[in-house]
């Protein structure tokens, strides 16, 4: 709840209170008369009046009286704004290549980890989509259906790795799952992210037979192919321990590129994390959601409690002058 005040320009009239207060004080210093006398230890003896201590209330009451009247005749008011917020919302899944090359090390710390994090930063920055993960190697896998609770996304993406599916490449696969997650949604746009650093090699589905069924469904495909030009540096399990060793970078640009025209996506080759962060920021611009909002304001009168706190500091002030601070004249 917000609080306003729609003649403001009353509150000039407090300075009134400067000249009135530095005149109270002159004229408390003024008031009293002189008397003369010999000696004043007889006055040391008598206590001081409750008087003595309450005479300054009746002016107070005054000046708090004329604060409060001010702020009355600037209309305070109190209001709530209630908004109502229209969205129209992208079903985007995330296709991701686990499959053993992945642990390639020209990305830090390695692809599978890199592509992991940026995804994750990717998530968190479309609070109003709904969205979910396919991970395929050898074969493929729903990791998470779409959903909008993208914490639990966030924390299955942080617990996907290499090995939970039997190695290999089927780019088909990757794709007709994530097709089948996603082809009977009522979104306004349907949109697969393909992250992928090899050649396809496994499944039962060609690439581009799923990219078909894509188009068929309307989905828009992405695809990125990850990992640098030419060699990229690979962790080998030897007799000796895990040693790393240079290995050709192989990624089958030209059937990423065909998916992505075919279903009316885009073919991004990422070399290293920069690259790949700057491709999620030019998909998150090319797939804005579109969101109104419509706010309204309720107004409600406050200057009531205000006049009333005036009208008691003037009545408290009037009873004290006219009983327990009375002067005789």
């Amino acid at each position: 709840m917000n609080y306003t005040f729609l003649h403001p320009q009353y509150f000039l009239l407090l300075l009134l209170l400067i000249p009135m207060i530095a005149w109270y004080i002159w004229k408390q210093n003024t008031a009293h008369a002189t008397l003369q006398i010999s000696s004043t230890r007889f006055f040391s003896l008598v206590k001081k009046s409750r008087k003595t201590y309450l005479r300054h209330l009746p002016f107070v009451f005054r000046v708090l009286s004329i604060i409060f009247l001010i702020t009355a005749l600037a209309r305070p008011q109190s209001s709530n704004q209630l908004r109502n917020v229209t969205s129209e919302g992208i079903d985007i899944i995330v296709s991701l290549d686990i499959s053993g090359s992945m642990q390639a090390m020209d990305f830090k710390p390695n692809r599978l980890e890199a592509a992991k994090e940026v995804a994750i930063e990717f998530i968190k920055g479309r609070p109003s989509d709904r969205m979910g993960l396919v991970i395929f190697a050898a074969e493929s896998f729903t990791q998470c259906p779409l959903t909008l609770d993208h914490n639990v996304l966030i924390n299955l993406f942080r617990d996907v790795r290499i090995g939970m599916l039997e190695d290999g490449t089927a780019i088909g696969m990757g794709l007709a799952t994530a097709v089948n997650r996603i082809k009977d949604s009522d979104a306004k746009s349907k949109v697969i992210i393909l992250l992928s650093d090899g050649e396809n090699n496994r499944g039962q589905i060609a690439p581009l037979t799923a990219a078909e069924i894509a188009r068929t469904f309307g989905v828009r495909v992405y695809t990125i192919g990850v990992g640098t030009i030419g060699m990229a540096p690979f962790p080998i399990n030897t007799v000796f321990g895990q040693q790393v060793q240079e290995m050709e970078v192989k990624i089958d640009e030209p059937m990423l590129t065909e998916i992505a025209e075919l279903t009316g996506g885009q073919y991004f080759r990422a070399t290293d994390r920069q690259a790949l962060e700057g491709i999620y920021r030019e998909i998150d611009a090319m797939e804005k959601n579109k969101i109104e909002i419509q706010e309204y304001t309720r107004h409600a009168e406050e200057f009531v409690l205000f006049a009333l706190l005036a009208l008691l500091f003037l009545l408290l002030e009037i009873i004290l002058r006219n009983t327990v601070l009375r002067t005789l004249p």
